[in-house]
């Protein structure tokens, strides 16, 4: 089955929504008056207020590992101590270090902070913890105080897809779905993940209800793709594609959609459909360089070139987006090997044989 990624939010669409709330917090704290002069750290010299500053310029262009250090920097040393911790609490979320992040938001909530953002985040990092119960709770705690915020539902479906938590997933959308019951993206997540749970027959009715819900809209397009891709039927799939794009409905997930689904059907370099594939691709990568999917499937064209290096640059960028989809490490590993890294080869391969036996015990649970 083709694993594609429309509406799968990376951690960078949480912080598209959140950061600029939180870099406006921080501006509000650089403006107000600090007691005893000019706030600095007393091991390092740095200015707390500019180490806060950096952390979230950094946070927002999804550079979490680098950010973590002028956040500690500041942490403590600030007049908005809650945009310094809950950046921190982000950044270790996007880095996996889902315990640090868990303490830091049951913290922020226990102290005058329990706020549905923080409830969200939380949520999504007991996902990644392996926490379903402390997930669904969080998340409940969060809808309470935002019951009709679709993204509270949509970025904790995303985390439990990303950790293959396929029936957790269909309880989060479920729980979203009693607030928000005409919400097209919502059935399309519920579709998805009954797919995914081999429930098909089911998903086509959901999938169907998008398309009821929106009309017309990219959403709708996507279900439809979706349901002739869950049906084996790629020529239908390629064909509604390419009718979504000459509609208008052109984005970065339809374009990915087309480049991917033309390599699944088999298409060689010397074909026209080969160089269709690759400006689809290059157009996705270009109008979102965060969107994983599109990353994998260029690096896997161009692999295909024999541009093992550039076929690196982009997986490694898939990578990073997405360390634990399985379908990146095969490319990955055998670009490395023609580039003639066997160390890095032979890691993407252990890598990929962890990810596997994860999966299979995750699926073996469900």
């Amino acid at each position: 089955m083709l694993r594609c990624g429309a509406l799968q939010g990376t951690l960078l669409g949480i912080v598209a929504s959140i950061a600029l709330a939180l870099t406006l917090l921080a501006q509000r704290a650089s403006a107000s008056p600090i007691q005893n002069g000019e706030v600095k750290s007393a091991q390092t010299g740095v200015d707390a207020e500019d180490a806060l500053q950096k952390g979230i310029a950094l946070t927002r262009r999804g550079l979490f590992q680098e950010a973590i250090v002028p956040l500690l920097q500041a942490q403590g040393k600030v007049v908005e101590e809650y945009a310094d911790r809950f950046n921190l609490a982000l950044c270790y979320f996007g880095t996996g270090n889902y315990r640090q992040s868990i303490e830091i938001l049951k913290d922020l909530r226990s102290s005058s902070h329990n706020t549905a953002a923080v409830n969200n985040l939380l949520a999504q990092a007991y996902v990644g913890n392996r926490q379903p119960e402390q997930a669904i709770k969080a998340l409940t705690e969060a809808s309470r105080k935002a019951p009709k915020d679709e993204k509270l539902y949509a970025y904790v479906a995303d985390a439990c897809t990303d950790h293959y938590e396929y029936a957790l997933g269909l309880r989060v959308v479920d729980l979203g779905l009693k607030d928000l019951p005409q919400s097209a993206r919502l059935h399309y997540e519920r579709a998805m993940f009954l797919s995914r749970l081999d429930r098909f027959e089911d998903a086509k009715l959901e999938f169907d209800r998008v398309s009821e819900l929106a009309p017309e809209t990219d959403i709708a397009y996507l279900a439809v793709v979706q349901k002739e891709l869950y049906e084996d039927n790629f020529t239908e799939a390629l064909r509604s594609v390419r009718k979504a794009i000459k509609a208008g409905h052109g984005d970065y997930q339809m374009l990915s959609l087309l480049g991917t689904i033309l390599l699944h059907l088999g298409v060689e370099p010397e074909q026209p459909e080969f160089a269709e594939a690759r400006k689809a691709l290059e157009a996705s990568v270009t109008a979102r360089p965060n969107y994983s999917a599109s990353q994998i499937a260029l690096g896997k064209l161009y692999l295909m070139e024999n541009r093992a290096n550039e076929a690196v640059i982009h997986l490694e960028i898939g990578r990073s987006l997405e360390p634990r989809n399985p379908a990146i490490y095969p490319s990955l590993a055998d670009a490395y090997r023609r580039l003639g890294e066997r160390e890095r080869s032979q890691e993407c391969l252990k890598v990929l044989s962890g990810l596997l036996q994860e999966k299979s015990a995750v699926s073996a649970k469900q």
